[in-house]
């Protein structure tokens, strides 16, 4: 079975020097690899090819049959990283905190370790929020983090 690690040694590898950094890999039974990348505004399709194919070109087919998906860390997925919240920064974010009390809020700020928000409170009975005044979370708070997703 091919290993996260010598994937993850590769990608570091091909992913020097592009400003797309690894989000996560996931090795499953059977050899299916599927690799997460993101960037500070936005990952291409042509990044993602190429960076498959920088890595199938490492691997032998032969030795050790593969499948290889990479794609962009997604709008459905939670950020795995601190540096994913930076994209984010005036736009919506969903938070779940470690109580389980989730919040709908524009992102304002990234510091170190706290990320400062404005929550949306909504407005009556109606589909609108308002944004809230600014508030200082700290990244231990969060359990989860994911794109807002707003239609409208």
């Amino acid at each position: 079975m091919i290993s996260e690690k010598l994937i993850r040694k590769m990608l570091e590898l091909e992913l020097e020097g592009t400003e797309n950094y690894l989000v996560s890999v996931l090795v499953r039974s059977g050899n299916r690899i599927h690799v997460f990348i993101d960037n500070d505004n936005d990952v291409s399709v042509d990044d993602c090819i190429r960076l498959s194919r920088g890595i199938e070109g490492k691997l032998d087919r032969d030795t050790e049959d593969f499948e290889l998906v990479v794609s962009s860390a997604g709008l459905d997925q939670p950020f795995v990283l601190p540096r994913q919240y930076q994209k984010y920064v005036n736009r919506r974010i969903e938070i779940e905190l470690n109580d389980g009390k989730k919040i709908k809020a524009i992102l304002t700020a990234v510091e170190d370790e706290q990320i400062t928000i404005k929550r949306l409170i909504k407005k009556g009975k109606s589909k609108k929020f308002e944004e809230g005044p600014e508030q200082q979370l700290p990244l231990s708070e969060i359990k989860e983090t994911r794109p807002g997703i707003h239609f409208g």
